[in-house]
């Protein structure tokens, strides 16, 4: 009986990492011996880019043992909302990483973790569960990342920064370095727009935009 590895979503986010993960498990199991998926409950078709879709239903009910799921939900507290269910349920967590990922020295890297091509982490790095890092971002030396914190496209997160759980990083946004001792912060459930420069602490659950960013005006 063959393996069964998931996607969960298939909406854009999905659908850009189903070619990294596709590619991730045909260098490292054998032919045939695994079936890669997507899950959506949202999702009417019943195949996507040569995919299966299934229910969650469906795939929870899959008697096959040892499944594994990637969630490629962009938003962060619905993340955890759907990797507390896998997990209460006994569905596992599988990385994705892409084959040119770059990792350095001393990074710690939490359950769940999607990590799309051109991604580089360099030295002294702590990062928590489920953290989504999108094409071609980088973060740098001594940072803290929380769980469940997503980056868009070409974030750039420079040295001694600390970015708290649920913190949303918008495509391109620039986050300057801090200082040891003296972090730049990124609050809990905090959103940086798409291009900002963050040149000071955001505070939790504040949107930021501009450059210099500053909090968005209601």
């Amino acid at each position: 009986m063959n393996a069964l590895y998931a996607i969960y979503g298939s909406s854009g986010c999905g659908r850009g990492v189903m070619p990294v993960a596709r590619e991730q498990l045909a260098r490292s199991l054998p032919v045939g011996s695994y079936e890669l998926v997507f899950v959506d409950d949202r999702d009417a078709r019943t195949e996507i880019n040569g995919h299966r879709v299934l229910t969650y239903e469906q795939f929870r009910a899959d008697p096959r043992p040892g499944k594994r799921i990637s969630i490629a939900i962009a938003n962060g507290v619905v993340r955890e909302r759907l990797a507390e269910r896998c997990a209460a349920e006994g569905i596992g967590f599988f990385e994705v990483r892409a084959g040119n990922v770059v990792i350095m020295d001393d990074c710690t890297i939490g359950e769940g973790a999607v990590l799309c091509p051109f991604v580089t982490l360099t030295s002294n790095i702590r990062i928590g569960r489920h953290f989504q890092a999108n094409l071609y971002s980088y973060v740098e030396h001594d940072c803290v990342i929380g769980d469940f914190v997503t980056f868009a496209p070409g974030v750039k997160c420079n040295g001694n920064v600390v970015i708290e759980d649920h913190a949303y990083i918008g495509a391109g946004a620039i986050l300057r370095q801090g200082m040891p001792g003296r972090p730049l912060v990124i609050g809990r459930g905090a959103t940086v727009g798409m291009g900002a420069v963050v040149t000071r602490d955001v505070p939790p659950a504040v949107t930021v935009v501009g450059n210099p960013a500053r909090p968005m005006q209601k």
